[in-house]
């Protein structure tokens, strides 16, 4: 007798996400057994594995991320929206961007979340970013190495020149102490924005 196994369990045999079983399992996609105490159960020996794999591979995606810190650099975020639909525009590929506003220290941003449940549930092709601070201060690399690992192409605009050990320190900590400063002042406070004036003229 074939053993069943849980949601989560098929989920990591198959190389998807739970929410993604459970919504092939309301779509008809890929239908579960139910226990009677209504819990899903998958016998994966019954599942043709072609199935599986040509519907994750036909949702694969472009997707162009775009970030900045707070609502006075939203002339900046549109620029950068307008970069990345330009150059994606240009290869040909098809794609969707997704925005976010918050700080790059913020690992709880709602389009950042949304992007990486699209890497790990195998949506996503390729990820194109206008520079690469722009997904995240700290952590980029993670990222990164999750996308190798997904197989998805990671494409930066504008590589730049390479930053110094100072110049990236100097941003490092401007980032750090505007973070910290809104928290404690609120980030359109008066006391915040002359703490980061004070902070980005000491830098320079």
């Amino acid at each position: 007798m074939n053993r069943l196994l849980s949601i989560k369990q098929a989920a990591n045999q198959l190389g998807v996400s739970v929410s993604t079983l459970r919504r092939w399992d309301e779509t008809g996609v890929l239908v579960a057994q139910r226990t009677p105490k209504g819990h899903r159960r998958y016998d994966l020996s019954k599942i043709n594995p072609n199935l599986t794999r040509n519907k994750v591979e036909q949702q694969r995606k472009t997707i162009a991320y775009a970030r900045v810190s707070s609502h006075d650099q939203n002339p900046d975020l549109q620029r950068q929206i307008e970069m990345l639909e330009l150059y994606c525009s240009a290869q040909g590929w098809s794609f969707e961007v997704i925005s976010d506003l918050g700080s790059g220290m913020n690992y709880h941003k709602k389009g950042l979340k949304r992007l990486l449940d699209d890497i790990l549930d195998n949506k996503i092709d390729r990820l194109v970013l206008t520079h690469k601070d722009r997904l995240l201060r700290f952590g980029a690399e993670l990222v990164f190495a999750l996308c190798e690992a997904r197989q998805v192409e990671v494409v930066i605009i504008n590589q730049g020149e390479n930053l110094s050990f100072e110049e990236e320190l100097a941003q490092d900590v401007l980032e750090i102490i505007t973070v910290f400063s809104a928290r404690l002042y609120g980030s359109r406070s008066k006391k915040n924005k002359k703490l980061i004036e004070a902070v980005k003229a000491s830098l320079e």
